[in-house]
């Protein structure tokens, strides 16, 4: 398209969701509540990782990564969101969208390699538990962490820099609530095919390829458990796996829907309201799911109040002579 007459975007307005001003304010109250829980419960699963050192191990390594990611991943989506909900004008300039598109999907393709991470880890302690400590040591899942996150923001590198160089004249009306490809691609005034393709194929090799992999591991555990000949050992087995299980269903299940298809068939309305799942409801899954269901979890949480209860009773001295 010639662009030479056209006057150049510097800025893209969020569309949100339509609706009344109560269905607004409504909007507003959920997801703000969703959001300070998702922060306070990652925030929480953190703390206890760090405070205790019988939950320092591969397996909450890993899960202290994973919610100190939904921090970032949430935040980087929801005040835009919260604030298309409760201001009739959301700006955001070009560079910050492209920046907020960056780091969406750099945060999302960590999570992907992240899971995957993750339900290999249960892989080993479930089908080679005499081989874990040396497959799975400390130092290898500090690799395995730094590797995750490296892999993810390297990820979208490629197709981010390819947006930056596309042209934008308008309209400037983003049909969405955060920096998603395809509403960018529907405002860009250059040729997209280009960019388009490389984004597609980026994205569904890391959902995929990780999907896969994640999918494999638990493969493999269903199958050693069902060798398991007590019935007993086979709940208590398979226990330790099923909150990661969650996660990773519905994160999948919601991403590949999002992500994995031909551009052509995006569909603005659908789009965002999948969109709510990822960036709203999973990051909120991963702490209740883990500390519900998590025994050590929920022993750490309950050792961390009763030291909170003692201290509050005026009993520091005695608490640091025992």
């Amino acid at each position: 398209m010639d662009v030479t007459n056209q006057t150049a975007v510097t800025e893209f307005i969020f569309l949100g969701f339509p609706g009344s001003s109560s269905l607004q304010l409504s909007l507003f109250v959920v997801f703000l509540t969703v959001y300070l829980l998702s922060l306070m419960g990652n925030t929480l699963i953190i703390f206890l990782i760090l405070m205790d050192s019988t939950l320092q191990t591969p397996m909450y390594i890993f899960l202290g990564n994973l919610s100190f990611l939904e921090i970032w991943y949430t935040t980087a989506t929801v005040p835009k969101l919260l604030a298309t909900c409760i201001t009739s004008v959301v700006t955001i300039p070009v560079e910050g969208c492209i920046a907020q598109y960056y780091f969406f999907f750099s945060l999302g393709a960590t999570e992907c390699i992240l899971l995957a991470v993750m339900a290999y880890d249960r892989h080993v302690a479930v089908c080679r538990p005499l081989h874990y400590s040396l497959l799975m040591s400390v130092q290898i899942c500090l690799r395995f962490s730094a590797g995750s996150w490296i892999g993810g923001f390297i990820a979208p590198l490629l197709p981010t820099i390819l947006i930056s160089q596309l042209n934008f004249c308008g309209p400037q009306k983003i049909n969405h609530f955060f920096c998603d490809s395809d509403p960018i691609f529907k405002l860009s005034c250059s040729d997209t095919f280009l960019v388009e393709a490389l984004g597609y194929t980026c994205s569904s090799v890391v959902i995929l390829s990780s999907f896969l992999l994640t999918m494999s591991s638990y493969g493999n555990i269903v199958v050693t458990i069902m060798k398991l000949s007590s019935r007993e050992a086979r709940k208590k087995t398979f226990s330790t796996c099923a909150s990661h299980l969650t996660v990773v269903t519905i994160y999948y299940g919601t991403i590949i829907f999002a992500y994995v298809r031909p551009p052509a068939k995006y569909n603005f309305t659908i789009g965002k309201v999948v969109s709510v799942f990822y960036c709203v409801i999973t990051p909120l899954v991963n702490p209740l799911i883990y500390t519900l269901r998590n025994k050590d979890v929920k022993k750490a949480f309950q050792k961390f109040l009763a030291q909170k209860r003692f201290l509050s009773n005026g009993n520091k001295g005695d608490l640091f002579l025992k």
